[in-house]
């Protein structure tokens, strides 16, 4: 989701995580009304796979609106499922790796867990070759000598950004941050009002015409980078407990899922307008640098990431730091200082080695497809539809709801299977 989708997704995920867990009691209720829910819902769902969904697009052609519209509703429904299994057994069901455990025990909880980290570290690393990517297009010449050793702009933009996001991965209490990062819906909005008032009133316009259908590798392409948009199932859980009148739900995902797919079908349609065929992974690439308001998309793009990169770390952080803790008791050599050294040495190792991997592979669009047809699809697909049917029996019987899931899955796995296949021969050939 973004990350987020990824990415988005991550933050309502950290916020909820400071909280305190709700009581096994029924009658027990969050806090937060209609509004606010629908709030914290469309700001899971829209993060930074925004700037990518015009690429798409030009990848797989105009008839991808509906493949748009069509994953939107998938992951809509197996957003119902999820919440369908938490009903099932509201004691037990609080959280998405509950659910998995309910359904097919340990082994479940494993591997939902693992999926949700691994999506968790990968948006980190697209956090940074977004910054690299956006900060090497503003500013171009800015090498770093070192000695004869010479720096790239976009590899020391990177190496900056993780500089800047060091200190807050340190921080224990996050709430925050968790706020100031909810300022990604309002990110989004200025992202697409600029791109409209660029293309209608900076001289750039709306010429361009496109493809009506892509190739298939191109149609795959937006399939898996509009798998990446709606990932926010993992959160799904925490966002319906956290609800005053949790009966409203439904209601809160359609609200969230209508105002996302508005907002990036709106920025798809008029990335393509401006720019057709030439469309960069990320739109803010292609933006005129001389131009006012290119530079507040472009720097509204690059302030999301800082705030929410300690955000999308810490879950990892702190099951890391749980089982080193974890291991030092068994040998009696757990302490507050060895705690606070290991959760300091944990948390820049963990940076150093996004950054690794961010200057290894620094391909936005091919990661990100990566993360979306390989990790999303199995959280937002895949594994919804197989937990509902596994603890409900009458899932399994003949009938409207069976034959949807089994749609569902089956476009899942044809992501999952053809789109992994694609973005990893793009990342291997470098493509960007």
């Amino acid at each position: 989701m973004e990350v987020q989708s990824s990415q988005s997704s991550s933050a309502q995920r950290d916020d909820e995580s400071q909280r305190p867990h709700q009581s096994d009691d029924d009658d027990d209720q969050g806090t937060s009304s209609f509004l606010r829910s629908c709030f914290n819902g469309v700001n899971i769902l829209l993060g930074v796979g925004i700037v990518s969904v015009p690429y798409a697009l030009s990848e797989g052609g105009w008839l991808c609106l509906m493949i748009l519209v069509l994953v939107a509703f998938s992951c809509f429904y197996t957003g119902l499922l999820i919440q369908k299994c938490m009903d099932s057994s509201p004691r037990t069901n609080t959280t998405y790796p509950d659910i998995a455990e309910r359904a097919f025990g340990k082994r479940g909880r494993w591997l939902i867990s693992t999926f949700m980290y691994l999506e968790l570290y990968l948006v980190a690393v697209e956090f940074l070759i977004l910054e690299g990517d956006n900060l090497e297009k503003l500013f171009p010449y800015a090498n770093v000598h070192l000695g004869k050793l010479r720096i790239g702009p976009k590899q020391a933009f990177v190496l900056l950004a993780a500089l800047v996001v060091l200190p807050t991965t340190w921080l224990r209490n996050l709430r925050l941050l968790a706020y100031v990062s909810a300022g990604g819906v309002l990110a989004s909005l200025v992202l697409v009002c600029c791109t409209f008032w660029i293309g209608a009133m900076e001289g750039v316009g709306f010429h361009e015409r496109g493809e009506v259908w892509g190739s298939l590798s191109g149609v795959m392409r937006a399939l898996s980078l509009f798998s990446f948009c709606y990932s926010g199932h993992p959160v799904f859980p925490e966002l319906r407990n956290s609800m005053r009148d949790r009966t409203q739900f439904s209601k809160v995902l359609i609200v969230s899922f209508a105002i996302s797919t508005l907002s990036y079908g709106s920025m798809a349609i008029l990335g393509n307008l401006m720019y057709g065929h030439h469309l960069q992974s990320q739109l803010t690439l292609n933006l005129p640098t001389n131009k006012t308001t290119s530079k507040i998309a472009i720097y509204t793009t690059l302030a999301n990431p800082i705030t929410k990169y300690a955000i999308v770390v810490a879950p990892i952080a702190t099951a890391i730091e749980d089982t080193i803790q974890a291991l030092s008791r068994r040998r009696r050599r757990c302490n507050n200082n060895n705690a606070a050294v290991t959760m300091l040495t944990t948390r820049t190792c963990l940076v150093i080695s996004t950054v690794i991997v961010a200057l290894t592979v620094p391909l936005f669009g091919p990661l990100m497809a990566f993360v979306g047809a390989f990790l999303n699809v199995g959280l937002s697909f895949l594994f919804p539809c197989a937990c509902y049917l596994k603890i409900n029996a009458g899932g399994r019987r003949f009938g409207m709801e069976f034959c949807v899931i089994v749609m569902i899955s089956v476009l899942g796995s044809l992501i999952a299977v053809v789109g992994t296949y694609i973005s990893v021969r793009d990342i291997i050939a470098g493509k960007r």
